[in-house]
């Protein structure tokens, strides 16, 4: 039976379990001549070479399917098995670990697997699920390059989760009044299908009858209309969408404002001024919450924080921006307010976020430029 060390996140009982398919024989463990440190500003921990120290973790004895589970796993990190010598209660054993093929980490602090439970465990679970259950049919490789994503839907569910409304109206139902069936997820890419099959409690208190739907799973996202209240002006972008040219669409080059997807981690406005030095190159000042919605909830799993951002919009601060790694191809423009006023009346706003921005921005404008 191979026996290999575990030194990092897998020492987490519950993501064991989870990405091995059940529970794996294991003993406590210690790697001669190592330690274990965060990877600097990562969630994961990095082994490093130290003479005179030892590395604590688990000393672990799976099975053949439950290897094969978390070599998939594993290797959507780019991990693989290398030789090691771990020191076990009974003695120095030669075993095996999953070390990265190319070691690009810069390391940080020492490695604390409670605190890292504490942050990001539950997080990481959700995500190791969506993960595994591609175990099989997918290339790990591939999940590796999409795993930002994965990530951020698992943030999305916890954030979904508690998520207190007022409800000052309503009948006062909960997510325990909808009894899940049956859950498929027919498309597990960068973004997700997910066909369910459920039954809710109706207002007169008895059970629907079995209904099937579909939802598609995005990540939540955040928007920032860049406002210069001294010049008043914002700036838009423009892109091409999808969405608006898969509907047929006849122009689906949409202006909208700075716009992402909140990574795992991040707060709705560290994510705000990060995009908006990727997409237009602009240092925010304060940001101004407008609101938190979900865009569609009949069918996409997604919520929206958009804000109005105060930024310095000089002449010639337009241009094209975007991350050529993420294939963005974006165009920004200024737009005097006035201008912006007659695109919305006329028509010529139809992105939902922008539409809500600029109606705030309308009651909140002469406030701004007034304190500016």
């Amino acid at each position: 039976m191979t026996e290999v060390f575990l030194f990092g996140t897998l020492c987490h009982a519950a993501l064991l379990r989870l990405v091995a398919g059940g529970d794996v024989p294991q003993v406590p463990a210690q790697m001669p001549d190592a330690c274990v440190a965060w990877a600097k500003d990562a969630p994961y921990p990095v082994l490093l070479d130290q003479p005179g120290a030892k590395a604590d973790g688990l000393l672990i004895s799976p099975g053949a399917e439950a290897l094969a589970r978390i070599d998939f796993y594993e290797a959507c990190f780019g991990y693989h098995r290398v030789p090691v010598a771990v020191q076990a209660p009974d003695g120095l054993r030669q075993v095996q670990a999953w070390r990265p093929r190319e070691a690009t980490a810069e390391p940080g602090a020492a490695w604390s697997l409670a605190d890292w439970v504490d942050r990001w465990g539950e997080l990481s679970i959700l995500a190791a699920a969506e993960v595994m259950r591609q175990f099989g049919h997918a290339d790990p490789q591939e999940i590796g390059h999409r795993f930002w994503m994965i990530r951020a839907r698992a943030q999305s569910f916890l954030e979904a989760g508690h998520w207190a409304r007022p409800g000052k109206v309503g009948h006062g139902l909960t997510r325990a009044d909808v009894e899940t069936l049956d859950h498929r997820f027919p498309y597990d890419r960068f973004f997700t299908v997910e066909e369910l099959r459920i039954r809710n409690r109706q207002f007169d208190g008895s059970l629907s009858t079995p209904q099937e739907r579909a939802v598609f799973r995005v990540a939540d996202a955040v928007t920032v209309l860049p406002y210069d209240p001294v010049r008043d002006r914002i700036l838009l972008v423009e892109q091409v969408r999808l969405g608006a040219y898969a509907n047929g669409d006849a122009a689906p080059w949409m202006l909208e404002p700075v716009a992402g997807i909140i990574d795992a981690g991040e707060t709705p406005r560290d994510s705000a001024r990060r995009e908006a030095v990727e997409e237009a190159g602009l240092d925010l000042e304060d940001l101004h919450h407008v609101a938190r919605y979900y865009p569609s909830p009949g069918g996409i799993a997604q919520v929206i924080t958009s804000f109005v951002g105060i930024a310095d919009l000089p002449d010639g601060v337009a241009g094209i921006g975007g991350l050529a790694g993420e294939g963005e191809d974006i165009l920004s423009h200024l737009v005097a307010f006035d201008l912006a006023e007659e695109m919305l009346a006329q028509g010529d706003m139809v992105n939902a976020p922008l539409i809500l921005s600029m109606q705030w921005l309308q009651l909140n404008r002469q406030r701004l430029r007034a304190s500016a």
